[in-house]
This record gives C-alpha cells, sequence and structure tokens, in this order.
C-alpha cells in the first residue's frame, strides 16, 4: 500500500512539496504508481500549477515506464519518491536491481519494448543512475 503524500516543511522561499511510496513489486503496482503520481501531481497543481499543459503528461509516463521497468526488470519491492524543485519535479524510482538501464533497439517483430528508456531520457532535463549494495536508484528531473 503506497504511503500518502506528505508536505516538507523545509524552510525556503520556493515551497517544495515531497511524497514517496512503497510498492511490492507486483504488475499491478504498475498503476499503482501512475495513480500516486497523479495524487502528487494534482497537489501541486493546486499551488503551482505546470508550466505547459504536456508537463504533467510527460511526468506521468515518465513514472509509469520507470515502474513497468522496475518490475519486468528488477524482482521485488520498488520505490517511488517526488519532489517539487526550483524549477520542476525531481522523480526516484528505487528498485531492486544493480544493473543499470540500458537502451534497447526497437523491435516490433518481437513484439515491441526497447522505448521506455528512450522515452524517460528524451522527456527529461536530466537523468543520472546511482548503484548502490541493495540497488539503485534512477533520479529523473522534469520541468513543471
Amino acid at each position: 500500500m503506497p504511503t500518502e503524500p506528505r508536505r516538507d516543511d523545509t524552510s525556503s522561499s520556493e515551497e517544495r512539496y515531497e511524497c514517496a511510496y512503497a510498492f511490492p513489486g507486483e504488475l499491478r503496482n504498475v498503476t499503482g504508481a501512475r495513480l500516486a503520481a497523479e495524487a502528487f501531481l494534482r497537489s501541486l497543481a493546486r499551488r503551482a500549477p505546470p508550466g505547459a499543459p504536456e508537463y504533467w503528461d510527460d511526468i506521468l509516463l515518465v513514472v509509469t515506464e520507470l515502474a513497468a521497468n522496475a518490475i519486468q526488470y528488477a524482482p521485488g519491492p520498488f520505490g517511488l519518491r517526488m519532489r517539487r524543485t526550483f524549477d520542476g519535479v525531481h522523480v526516484t524510482m528505487h528498485d531492486t536491481s544493480r544493473v543499470r538501464p540500458e537502451p534497447r533497439p526497437f523491435r516490433p517483430s518481437a513484439g515491441g519494448g526497447g522505448i521506455g528508456w528512450h522515452l524517460v531520457r528524451t522527456l527529461s532535463d536530466q537523468v543520472s543512475v546511482v548503484v548502490e549494495d541493495h540497488g539503485k536508484d534512477i533520479h529523473v528531473f522534469l520541468p513543471w
């Protein structure tokens, strides 16, 4: 069950919001991650609407792709953190795999696949992967 979003009351001139969710790593959790991200964005938009309508959809697509990749390539639970930054939204996806994501060629004849990581990198301002003993964190910065 995902945790509820919480407001971060750090002192700064820019209001910042953060949320964290944990998922057991089941296929249905891809939808759960997307719905959790949507709830966070809805809360955020009440105070600071996105600069362009497509930013909302881009963030939801990136979260969905990251969650789907966590289910497909990493066994076990995954976590989603989102926070408002000065000029955008920072999404962090944690999973249990220590393997860095790599672009794969798109092969429609083999059932598709291979475009998720390309989408994440194309829609994001910045992407980084931090591998540790217990898995990896994928940090994605998107405009808002």
